[in-house]
């Protein structure tokens, strides 16, 4: 008899696919069809089934061939009819008399740490959904009709508009709309600019900080572009080493992950270097907007527009699962960058630009950026606090910005450290993880601990785990002796 497409946004908001096949007429057939829905869990319980006008509609059926059919399911078992409520498929408490008794077996718990201060991510519960809704609401609301088709590669205007005024305001950078191109994070933004062996906007070899994320380096070396190390100190990165590399990616505005910004007169020789040489500077603006001690340090662009590749993103002021950044491109690379987008798929969604570009304009973007800078700042002094009380003896570096501090810790006993915080489910980073391989500069024990990540409620908790691995007693540490069977789960 064939197979037929049920769809019914009234019942069941889904397509859901009938066989109707076999012995016995269209009744035994649809009967069949729907009791095997049921038990292969394409149907699952409480699932409104469509009423019986529509599903005869669907099936090409008679009406009452449907409502015979559901009547013997609830007969026997597989269906409840229930006035005003419909007919759904039964819950599983009240099994079919028919039905196999298969065992479920219970999806495995995912195991992670009870503590969670890993860097990166910001606190997930405070993300402001109901700001979030109303902006979505009323961008859906107000789109016309193109918006749901191709598109733009560049982004949509409204949300390039948006970023150059705000940009400008917030961070100092000296941006118009077309020369603003969208993309999904900080990672696209290298994608598309360095692409696959000769097929890049950039070449290299491309000069980065000693210290920085390892994911990086490894998407840019598999794109075929050799990085260099520059060393580091208290005044941010050894740009008076640059040689003849093509381009420099740096953190300016607070290094990451040892934390400070660029010196003034590193920032002017940087550009000299970049204008000399007719390169570009990456500026990742990591944190530029979570100043706490001081005036927020200007984005680096603002400095020669022409020279620096300014490339931000929400995925620390809101959240890494919205996949939306932005790069403010000198000219000559505009057009080029656009094209390297190629096909739509690459693209952020066209509705989410659209809810970020009212978030911008309607102030709902700064309100929230001002509420996490003052939960944060108080996490951060929270976290010192514990730390002068209780490890006296560990110096707390990297704390005028960002969302992580470093805790200095006297050579080689970094390793001992992490091991020690993982066997109490202590989530987080050794500086040693950031280490550029090729580095000649001498190595720095240390941990990366992310305050921002734990919500409210679990950060005391957090913060007390990891002074017991920090004791205030002892300048060395070491990890606690391992419990008979192994570490702890």
């Amino acid at each position: 008899m064939g197979n037929s497409w049920v769809n019914s946004a009234e019942a069941i908001g889904a397509d859901l696919h009938l066989e109707l096949s076999g012995q016995g007429g269209r009744r035994a057939a649809l009967t069949r069809a729907l009791r095997e829905a049921v038990r292969g869990g394409r149907l699952a319980p409480g699932t409104r089934l469509p009423p019986y006008r529509s599903l005869a509609a669907d099936l090409g059926v008679a009406r009452n061939t449907v409502a015979d059919a559901y009547a013997e399911l609830v007969a026997e078992g597989w269906l409840t009819a229930r006035q005003g409520s419909g007919t759904r498929v039964a819950e599983r408490g009240a099994s079919p008399r028919h039905a196999e008794r298969v065992p479920v077996k219970a999806p495995p718990r995912a195991r992670g740490p009870r503590h969670d201060l890993r860097q990166g991510t910001p606190d997930a519960s405070a993300f402001p959904r109901a700001a979030w809704l109303a902006s979505y609401r009323r961008a859906l609301q107000g789109a016309p009709n193109e918006v749901f088709g191709p598109g733009d590669p560049a982004g949509r205007r409204e949300l390039r508009e948006a970023l150059a005024e705000y940009l400008a305001r917030a961070r100092g950078v000296r941006a118009e709309p077309d020369r603003i191109v969208i993309c999904s994070g900080f990672a696209h933004a290298l994608r598309l600019l360095f692409g696959q062996g000769a097929g890049g906007v950039l070449r290299g070899p491309l000069a980065v900080e000693a210290y920085g994320l390892g994911f990086h380096r490894g998407l840019l070396a598999a794109a075929g572009v050799r990085t260099v190390p520059l060393p580091l100190d208290e005044h941010g990165a050894r740009v008076d080493v640059l040689g003849r590399e093509r381009a420099v990616l740096l953190t300016p505005a607070h290094q990451f992950p040892t934390g400070g910004p660029l010196q003034a007169a590193r920032r002017t020789a940087v550009i000299d270097w970049a204008r000399a040489r007719g390169g570009v500077v990456l500026e990742d603006d990591y944190d530029g907007e979570f100043r706490y001690d001081r005036k927020p340090v200007g984005a680096l662009q603002g400095l020669d527009p022409e020279h620096v590749i300014h490339i931000g993103s929400v995925s620390k002021s809101l959240s890494p699962a919205l996949r939306l950044g932005w790069m403010v491109l000198p000219r000559r690379y505009a057009d080029a960058v656009v094209e390297a987008k190629g096909e739509r798929e690459a693209w952020a969604s066209v509705l989410d630009q659209l809810a970020l570009a009212d978030f911008l304009s309607c102030g709902a973007y700064d309100r929230h950026v001002r509420r996490m800078r003052q939960r944060y700042r108080a996490r951060r002094d929270r976290l010192v606090a514990a730390l002068a009380a209780h490890a006296p003896h560990i110096e707390v570096t990297g704390i005028a910005a960002g969302l992580h501090a470093v805790l200095r810790l006297p050579p080689g006993t970094e390793r001992s450290a992490v091991k020690a915080a993982a066997w109490q489910g202590v989530a987080l980073d050794g500086l040693a993880a950031f280490r550029h391989p090729d580095t000649v500069m001498p190595a720095r024990d240390g941990l990366v601990v992310g305050y921002a990540t734990p919500s409210e409620h679990a950060y005391a908790a957090a913060v007390d785990a990891l002074c017991g691995v920090l004791p205030p007693d002892a300048p060395a540490l070491a990890p606690p002796p391992e419990p008979p069977g192994g570490p702890r789960r």
